[in-house]
């Protein structure tokens, strides 16, 4: 601190008495609103805008509606205003929230575990296409997401999907959002355990419900029991993941304080074995200890990561069991590494009854209404009633029989969703970029789709695993820590000195097989027109250097800083 008049340098500032404030948790006697977010959610739960937007904002239209509303708790029920056309990225920190919002709304359907009936997708397609100008993005959260959506349609979209047995309630805001669960859970011959009950009695208890609805900040979670680990357990904050205890048989083990963003963390396991019937109970402790203990002060350490790391594991589960289960947790292995590197179910699987799964993927999870009704028809065409999306931005028709799967994944094909697709279009995501969203700087979904098909045509030969993971901004949508090739976007200037749009290159992250974040290299960024040519030239250096059967994130963990720009 520099020295002033008032305060020398040598001297430590006293805090007033009285007004140390703390980190805003609630468990310690912080109720007072520290910002904005606490203190709109404490002039009234975001639940209860639903009333205001079926009775005053659906009929008096978009100006009618309250800035809190707008811009806070309509997120409780899956709205976020979408990004006004024609703003560069050059303005996406320096505009008023009231300058850079168009006057429609991105719509998130809530689709937890991935599970949807062909009938609930035909009905999500017809929405796509009589509500939101045909738009419908596969997320990496396994939700549908709209855009171009009126606030007067809203309560019809509502009543369409409802009546389906679908929903938007808190598929966005400072709530349990949707539950993330194997695309194949129950089906997989080799699956340790269904969660599907577990997820379906979360869904009844916390869903909607006020007492969990004023959460710090955002709460993702996943239940999965299959061998892959197929649910990004690592950067959730509450994972349960598959497990055979020695003694008591399957169950899950629980891991906690999970998140990327621009702090990322990889979660925690707690050493807990819990059985199935006790899934709920325990997710309802964890998420109660995030309400209750969870930092409100500052946004940016309003999410599990941070109290987890403060506390650290055995603090953590010691509160879990003292305070909110009132009993101790069953001690119990950590999950087994996979055996593959690929988790997303693509291809052609036998089902544990016989019949056979078939996951396709459509280029960075970009996908259309009429093309969601023509692969709900396709699906019940071959005998399926039941569809999955992924945590990959993927989708698996279930339930084929053997005679009908060359004819299912032929009609896929004519749809250009691939049943064995490239290296590149198998793993490269993308988030919803600059086009829609108010906190991107850069293109991707775009800029995605034209790197895998430029990847294809220049290194056709290339069939070794690699994620390639593209984001706006930094707040990492997309993943792009836990990528091979992760890639932030960012407003940068070319051989010319000209701004434009690039990418700072983050190496060799990786989840499931040996999880962690990739290596930034000093200085390594790379503009958009010459995105092609950097990932060529990095992957034709990781085929000459590598080591027999060496995955890319190893190797770029090895790399020079010559070979990786």
């Amino acid at each position: 601190m520099a020295a002033t008049p008032e305060q020398p340098a040598t001297t430590t500032p006293r805090r007033k008495a009285g007004r140390h404030r703390g980190e805003g948790q609630w468990a310690v006697g912080h109720h007072t609103p520290l910002n904005g977010n606490e203190q709109f959610k404490k002039d009234d739960d975001g639940l209860n805008v639903r009333t205001r937007i079926e009775t005053i904002y659906s009929k008096r239209g978009f100006d009618s509606i309250d800035p809190n509303d707008l811009r806070g708790r309509m997120r409780w029920w899956g709205l976020y205003t979408q990004r006004k056309p024609g703003i560069d990225g050059g303005k996406t920190a320096v505009l008023e929230p009231e300058e850079l919002d168009d006057k429609y709304f991105m719509l998130r359907v809530r689709i937890d575990g991935g599970r949807l009936t062909t009938q609930q997708l035909r009905v999500i397609g017809e929405i796509s296409q009589e509500f939101a100008r045909g738009t419908a993005d596969l997320t990496d959260r396994q939700n549908v997401q709209y855009h171009w959506i009126r606030i007067e349609d809203v309560p019809e979209i509502w009543r369409r999907l409802e009546e389906v047995g679908l929903s938007t309630t808190e598929a966005c805001g400072d709530t349990p959002r949707v539950i993330l669960g194997s695309p194949v859970a129950g089906i997989a011959e080799n699956e340790i355990i269904d969660g599907t009950p577990a997820i379906e009695e979360i869904q009844r208890r916390f869903i909607g419900n006020p007492d969990f609805s004023n959460l710090p900040r955002k709460f993702k979670s996943a239940v999965s029991g299959s061998p892959h680990l197929d649910v990004a357990h690592e950067i959730n904050d509450i994972a349960f993941v598959g497990v055979n205890h020695p003694e008591h048989g399957p169950g899950f083990d629980l891991w906690v304080g999970g998140g990327l963003s621009t702090n990322p963390k990889l979660g925690v396991r707690l050493g807990a074995w819990v059985p199935l019937d006790e899934v709920p109970d325990v997710y309802g402790g964890v998420i109660g200890i995030f309400r209750d203990y969870g930092y409100r002060r500052l946004r940016t350490r309003a999410r599990l990561k941070f109290l987890v790391a403060d506390w650290g594991a055995e603090k953590f589960r010691q509160v879990l069991e003292d305070e909110y289960l009132k009993r101790k947790l069953v001690d119990g292995p950590a999950p087994e590494q996979p055996a593959q590197t690929w988790r997303d179910h693509l291809g052609v699987h036998r089902q544990k009854d016989g019949r056979f799964y078939v996951g396709f993927a459509a280029r960075v999870g970009r996908v259309d209404g009429a093309t969601l009704t023509k692969i709900a028809e396709v699906a019940e065409g071959h005998g399926s009633g039941r569809v999955r999306t992924t945590a990959e931005q993927k989708m698996i028709v279930l339930d084929v029989a053997e005679d009908q799967v060359d004819s299912l994944v032929s009609a896929l094909e004519a749809l250009d969703l691939k049943v064995t697709p490239s290296p590149f279009r198998r793993g490269t995501m993308a988030c919803t970029g600059i086009e829609f969203c108010k906190l991107a700087i850069v293109e991707t979904k775009a800029r995605g789709a034209s790197l895998i098909d430029e990847l294809e045509r220049r290194i056709p030969e290339f069939d070794e695993p690699i994620t390639i993971n593209i984001n706006g901004c930094p707040n990492a949508c997309a993943r792009i820590q836990v990528a091979d090739i992760g890639l932030k976007g960012q407003l940068m200037l070319d051989g010319e000195g000209n701004q434009v749009e690039g990418y700072q290159v983050h190496l060799g992250g990786a989840l499931g097989l040996d999880a962690g974040f990739g290596r930034k290299v000093r200085g390594l960024k790379v503009t958009s027109a010459e995105l092609p040519d950097y990932v060529e030239r990095v992957l034709g250096k990781f085929q000459e250097e590598r080591e027999e059967g060496e995955r890319f994130a190893t190797w770029a963990a090895r790399a020079s800083a010559e070979s990786l720009s």
